[in-house]
């Protein structure tokens, strides 16, 4: 499987995504071929540039003068469709547009086919989000996955008057995404990225392990003093090597909750998506006997699951830190038993079936659970 890692240090935009691609090693031609399909009377030019020292590409879209079309997303669907480009890179781009649309909506609170796309309805901004749907087909690209991302800070003026640094619109798509500001105050990060991070992304957080095959630089339009005005990408194809990867791991010392709710709270957790929860007995201030709830998350899962543990215990703070989580290779593979198929896990470690399914067949069969996992595990044996 080949992954693209969206490294978003200096933000993200439309432009910077097809620069990097570019720069990577798509087909300039070819992308080019596809984009003048759209017949948007458009001009393009790709521009090998540096910021601080760094070389990247700048990718310019010239929209045909006096352009000033307010088009719904219908019209843009249309303009794709109508478009001979490959499938793929088709449903890709409506992919990201349907993310925009959603999320114009919800800011201006009125439905989907309502909405008015201004700056990101202008030739440039479709050039940019198709050529980025069209360099990720061209690479061949199987998973996006994407870094917290770099925001910026301040204002920005637009069709809409002055807003805020991350724009309305951005600050949608990106809710529930690990995000933080850094570096000039000035937008980073526009809609159109935002949108191309938020729709194709399949996660946001550390860098996957994989074996490195290209990297490129996408140059924004400032060259700033503090930072690259780059968006990094590096492509490569997923090692099944052992991962370290960066956790967050979220404690609280809890003595007035009754031990029903902190294992309800405790299952709760895992429900939500942590990566790891346990409870250990401990012995607090005044001899008071007590317990150590501990939580390991993804770091985008970090503040969710925070506010899962306030919810669920009685606890008034909590301790996060950061922790390095290494990981063996495992792979899950599918056995027969007698009464039904179980998962089985499979790691240097041995073979472990999964709980959960012997579980479900002991009870549905009333059979013994011990039965079901011996059961399991003779049936892996080579």
């Amino acid at each position: 499987m080949k992954i693209c890692y969206l490294d978003a240090y200096s933000g993200i935009a439309g432009d910077m995504t097809v620069g990097a691609l570019l720069d990577a090693g798509a087909d300039a031609e070819a992308l080019l071929d596809g984009l003048k399909t759209l017949n948007t009377g458009a001009e393009f030019r790709i521009e090998k540039t540096k910021r601080k020292g760094i070389a990247g590409t700048k990718f310019h879209v010239m929209p045909p003068e006096g352009d000033k079309k307010h088009r719904h997303l219908h019209h843009i669907i249309d303009m794709i469709d109508a478009a001979p480009l490959p499938k793929p890179a088709q449903a890709t781009a409506k992919l990201i547009f349907q993310a925009l649309g959603e999320a114009e909506a919800a800011v201006h609170g009125v439905e989907i086919r309502k909405v008015h796309f201004h700056e990101v309805g202008a030739v440039d901004s479709i050039c940019d989000i198709v050529g980025a749907a069209l360099g990720f087909h061209l690479l061949g690209i199987d998973q996006v996955q994407c870094s917290p991302i770099n925001v910026g800070s301040g204002t920005v003026t637009a069709d809409h008057g002055v807003m805020p640094v991350p724009t309305p619109a951005t600050a949608r798509l990106l809710e529930g995404k690990p995000i933080y500001s850094s570096g000039p105050t000035m937008e980073l990060t526009t809609p159109t990225g935002a949108a191309i991070a938020a729709a194709l992304s399949k996660s946001f957080g550390v860098m996957p392990a994989m074996h490195l095959r290209a990297t490129g630089f996408g140059a924004g339009d400032k060259d700033f003093p503090q930072q690259a005005n780059l968006l990094r990408i590096l492509i490569g194809e997923a090692s099944r090597a052992v991962e370290a990867t960066t956790v967050s791991v979220i404690e609280a010392n809890i003595d007035d909750t009754s031990p029903q709710v902190l294992g309800y709270a405790l299952d709760k957790l895992m429900q939500e998506g942590a990566l790891d929860a346990s409870i250990e007995a401990i012995q607090m201030k005044k001899g008071r006997p007590g317990s150590l709830l501990r939580v390991i998350a993804k770091p985008e899962d970090q503040e969710r699951l925070a506010q899962v543990m306030f919810a669920e215990t009685t606890t008034l703070g909590l301790r996060i830190y950061s922790a390095e989580r290494r990981v063996q290779e495992r792979e899950i593979v599918q056995v027969s038993t007698p009464w039904g198929p179980v998962r089985v896990k499979i790691s240097a470690q041995g073979a472990a079936p999964e709980y959960e399914d012997c579980r479900r067949i002991a009870e549905e069969k009333n059979v013994p659970l011990k039965d079901v996992i011996a059961a399991a595990t003779v049936a892996y044996r080579p």
